[in-house]
């Protein structure tokens, strides 16, 4: 009986040593100011007896964090309640608090699931927060209510913070298990703005980031692929960062060779460095894609810039063929029949070289009226004065329409 009371006694002081907390849990613990707990994680981080502990350490973080969320969001709904019955006075409410707190919320939960799927002292992985990962999920969302507004102040910062750690949280493998489709149709522009304003902080690592999220979603692709391609070519600062540049480019043409995108960004950066090896692209490309409109578009623009007209016209006429809607094309291929027509000895090849110009300017006219994309205005009335000359009314009307 002696030996089983002995046994007995030695596992109960066991199971006390397993179970007793560290000082350094306790204090944290103990504390009820955010700040004050943040600074005391800060401080006893390697004090703590185990992965258990740090969780529970982060998780008080994030009890705290929304204890602050739940007071504010707290005082809205009995604000819409006051609002619905006029019962009442709406209350005001700590927004920036709110959304702070939220972010503060997000960022301890990340850290207390990364703890709390470790193994505790004993060798365990016995998680114990994981329901606060659904709680704070749910008041993500004004993060991107409140990020409006302060981007209507101007608080750029603030903007960036509330989009940027709403957009981070959704891409976190913590949330993964979160249902995302409420918040399908705005976030990949929220990713996009966020990204915008991480170039404007000039904050490029950011930017890449929000941008590559946002390029997921087809209705901001384009927008998010332009701007990315914007933002890294004004970091350039000199010829060994635009090689690499290129070099960035050709990587992603690897990926997605159909990107028009990419293609023009990397026939623009040939521009400025390699002639030859901007046509040996284009060649390339077309091989492949025979009515890229944007390689079709930049051989003709290349002709143009090398005054041949006639072969600046062969591949703009592709490139129409290629997009039919694209009035700074006809403006270009107008202009390159002009100067054919100039320049033909023989009368009855420059008149229709003239007529095909008139075609050409005209629906550059249809398509952009307003001259907003192209200024098709002159040289639309010097195709008209060479075929009909200088009284004929259609060029008295296309000298009023060249103003």
């Amino acid at each position: 009986m002696k030996k089983v009371i002995v046994m007995a006694i030695a596992l109960m002081a066991s199971t006390m040593t397993f179970a007793a907390k560290s000082e350094a849990i306790k204090a944290i613990t103990k504390s009820k100011d955010y700040a004050e707990a943040v600074q005391l994680v800060k401080q006893h981080l390697n004090e703590l007896a185990d992965n258990a502990e740090k969780a529970e350490a982060y998780n008080h973080l994030f009890e705290l964090a929304m204890n602050k969320v739940s007071n504010e969001t707290g005082t809205i709904t009995e604000n819409q309640m006051a609002t619905q019955m006029g019962t009442g006075k709406v209350k005001p409410y700590d927004t920036l608090g709110l959304a702070n707190a939220i972010c503060d919320a997000i960022e301890n939960v990340i850290e207390c699931n990364k703890y709390d799927q470790l193994p505790n002292a004993k060798g365990k992985v016995r998680p114990q927060f994981e329901k606060n990962i659904a709680r704070v999920w749910a008041v993500r969302s004004h993060l991107v209510n409140i990020g409006q507004e302060e981007a209507r102040k101007g608080n750029n910062a603030g903007v960036l913070k509330y989009w940027g750690m709403f957009t981070d949280s959704a891409a976190d493998p913590t949330f993964a298990a979160m249902d995302k489709t409420p918040e399908k149709e705005y976030a990949g522009q929220v990713a996009f703005f966020a990204g915008r304003y991480a170039f404007d902080a000039k904050d490029m690592a950011r930017a890449n980031k929000y941008f590559e999220i946002a390029k997921k979603d087809p209705t901001q692709k384009a927008d998010a692929e332009n701007f990315q391609l914007y933002a890294m070519r004004s970091n350039l600062k000199n010829h060994a960062d635009s090689l690499a540049f290129v070099d960035q480019l050709k990587q992603m043409y690897a990926n997605e060779p159909e990107n028009e995108v990419i293609v023009d960004a990397i026939n623009g950066m040939y521009e400025g460095l390699d002639k030859k090896a901007q046509n040996e692209f284009l060649d390339q490309h077309l091989a492949k894609f025979p009515n890229s409109f944007t390689a079709l578009a930049n051989k003709g623009l290349m002709a143009v810039n090398a005054n041949n007209a006639e072969e600046g016209a062969k591949w703009l006429r592709k490139a129409a063929a290629a997009k039919p809607d694209n009035a700074v094309v006809y403006t270009y291929l107008g202009a390159c029949l002009s100067v054919q027509a100039a320049n033909e000895n023989d009368i009855a090849k420059g008149k229709d070289l003239y007529r095909q110009a008139i075609e050409a300017f005209d629906k550059a006219k249809e398509l952009d009226p307003n001259k907003q994309m192209a200024n098709w205005g002159y040289n639309r009335y010097q195709a008209y004065y060479g075929l009909y000359g200088a009284d004929d009314p259609k060029t008295k009307a296309a000298e009023a329409d060249s103003k």
